[in-house]
């Protein structure tokens, strides 16, 4: 009766430690949740954002420094005093490019999400001290919905009888960011100037009005 009764008592504490560990457990799970991982989770839409920006913004000067020339894809019609009376771009080139950025920028997106970043816990606290240290949490992406290019431009007097005109191409993309028990979409937005000239001659406001409207590219991203 005694060796049972010791038996009992050790099953009894065995018991009681076990519960006292799992219901620390599930506080500190709980606590983590509610206070760690949204700050994770914004230090690893923030660091994936950055790395996203990254990828479209090097597309983008890679394309359009190999493939953009000014003066082969916009060209000035003239009167016969020399007066500027249209301007036309070459639309099927700017498409061709824009399409070349959105595909170069989806297969390095999914490149980087493949591998992914280490974040060091540390770096959370935003502490210099404590940055590189702790264990690292895995961030990866995934490139979801479609990478969108449009162009737009803007005219503006440079003095008399000249005009300055900017043409800007905007990437438009959708990532989700992935960490261990959770994710999150955030949308990347890029707008670069891709051109900047001055145009001589006396130009016209109707001159000016170069439409791009509907210029530029649909890419689905492939899953």
């Amino acid at each position: 009766m005694g060796v049972m009764n010791i038996n009992n008592k050790i099953k009894g504490r065995i018991l009681i430690i076990i519960s006292i560990i799992m219901i620390n457990f599930v506080i500190f799970i709980y606590i983590f949740d509610k206070i760690s991982m949204p700050t994770i989770m914004a230090v690893a839409d923030s660091e994936m954002r950055a790395k996203a920006t990254e990828i479209v913004n090097k597309a983008i000067i890679d394309e359009y420094s190999n493939q953009f020339n000014y003066d082969e894809i916009i060209k000035a019609d003239k009167d016969s005093v020399g007066n500027i009376v249209m301007l036309k771009a070459d639309t099927l080139k700017m498409n061709k490019i824009a399409c070349d950025v959105a595909l170069k920028s989806q297969k390095e997106l999914m490149k980087l999400g493949d591998v992914g970043i280490k974040v060091p816990i540390g770096y959370i606290t935003r502490n210099n001290i404590l940055s590189y240290y702790g264990p690292s949490v895995t961030i990866k992406m995934q490139p979801i919905g479609q990478v969108e290019t449009k162009y737009s431009s803007e005219f503006e007097s440079a003095g008399i009888n000249q005009t300055r005109h900017k043409i800007y191409v905007k990437v438009k993309t959708t990532v989700r960011v992935i960490i261990p028990l959770k994710s999150n979409d955030i949308e990347v937005t890029n707008e670069v100037p891709i051109a900047e000239t001055i145009i001589v001659g006396k130009t016209p406001n109707t001159a000016v009005q170069l439409d791009l409207n509907g210029t530029g590219s649909k890419l689905e991203n492939s899953k």
